[in-house]
Formats: C-alpha cells, sequence, structure tokens
C-alpha cells in the first residue's frame, strides 16, 4: 500500500533553499514512479487507484519549483555559484549526520562495581 497522507504542498507555504533540489528532484522521481505503477496495475478498484495516485497538482508544484530553483542558479555569475555549491555541500553533510536515538545507560553490575572498587 502506498501512503500519500503526507503530501507536499509547495506553492503556498513550503519554501527551500538549493541545497533541497536534489531531495526534491528525488522526491518529484519518486511520484512519477509511483504514478507509473499504480497505472499499470490491474484489478485496483477505481476509487483507490484515485486516492493513492499522487495528484497531478502536487507533481506540477514540485516540477515548478525544481525549475524555479535550476532558474536561479543558472541566473548566478560563477564566484556566486561557487560560493553557493560550498555551502551547499556543507548544508548537506551536515544533514547527512545522524546522532541516532538516546538511549538509557544501563546501571554497572554488581561484579563490575566491585572490581572498580578494588582496583
Amino acid at each position: 500500500m502506498i501512503n500519500n497522507t503526507h503530501r507536499l504542498d509547495t506553492e503556498d507555504h513550503f519554501r527551500t533553499d538549493v541545497s533541497y533540489l536534489p531531495d526534491l528532484t528525488a522526491y518529484l522521481d519518486d511520484l512519477l514512479r509511483t504514478r507509473e505503477r499504480l497505472a499499470a496495475i490491474g484489478g485496483v478498484d477505481d476509487w483507490a487507484r484515485a486516492a493513492a495516485t499522487p495528484a497531478e497538482e502536487e507533481i506540477t508544484r514540485i516540477r515548478r519549483l525544481i525549475t524555479r530553483i535550476k532558474s536561479d542558479l543558472a541566473d548566478l555569475a560563477g564566484d556566486k555559484r561557487a560560493a553557493i555549491d560550498d555551502a551547499i555541500t556543507i548544508m548537506r553533510r551536515h544533514r547527512a549526520v545522524s546522532l541516532g536515538m538516546p538511549a538509557i545507560r544501563s546501571a554497572p553490575s554488581a561484579a563490575a562495581a566491585t572490581t572498580e572498587a578494588t582496583a
């Protein structure tokens, strides 16, 4: 089952920066693949297919956002573009770091506490 309950609304309130361009492109590709897979599946009720298929409006919004970002990048001079590329690298590297989930340390065993006390 494909979950499209958290659709991305980009026109009204969502703003992004250029460092998200690869993520937006991957998201668009995923929407298009999902649409094609659902179109190819047989034996699915029309209502179920319509509910699971990404909306054409959403695909259009993502395409417009990607086009706008690429256009803005194309308008930059070489030195500004290089500075933006450096900043993108730093931002994406920072986002890739995973701190993991916090964990509760287990209490030391009685044997370990005794060993530390005699040492």
